[in-house]
């Protein structure tokens, strides 16, 4: 089976939850609300590409979040693939009062309550994950 490394990292904001819906120009996942995410690459750490991660899809600089926890590596079966996985590096950040610049990548986003997730069409095991962080 094949595998590949991600991050997803939730970022928090007063209690309330950010989520994206992928846009329709990604690869893999459209139109599905998530977390914010990216391939680990090469060797990278984890922690660091999740920070590349924030900038790059919501445009909140290293300087303004704070870790708040991170997870151990699970695995998640693809739906969308055969015979492959997805290796998950989740971390929960908080920030305060950001101003969120959606890229290419994402269409739209909400603040949420934890407890509304389940309202949204998300990608496979996105519960699982941030449940891994609470």
């Amino acid at each position: 089976m094949r595998s590949t490394k991600i991050v997803t990292s939730f970022i928090r904001n007063n209690e309330k939850l950010l989520i994206l819906k992928r846009s329709d120009k990604v690869k893999s996942m459209k139109g599905l609300w998530a977390g914010i995410s990216g391939i680990i690459e090469n060797n990278e750490e984890p922690l660091k590409r999740a920070k590349i991660e924030i900038f790059e899809e919501v445009g909140i600089t290293e300087d303004k979040i704070t870790l708040v926890k991170s997870a151990e590596g699970m695995r998640v079966n693809s739906p969308q693939y055969e015979n492959h996985e997805w290796e998950i590096y989740p971390f929960l950040f908080e920030v305060e009062n950001p101003e969120i610049e959606l890229n290419w990548e994402n269409s739209e986003f909400e603040w949420i309550d934890i407890k509304e997730l389940e309202n949204y069409e998300t990608v496979p095991s996105l519960q699982q994950v941030l449940l891994n962080l609470l």
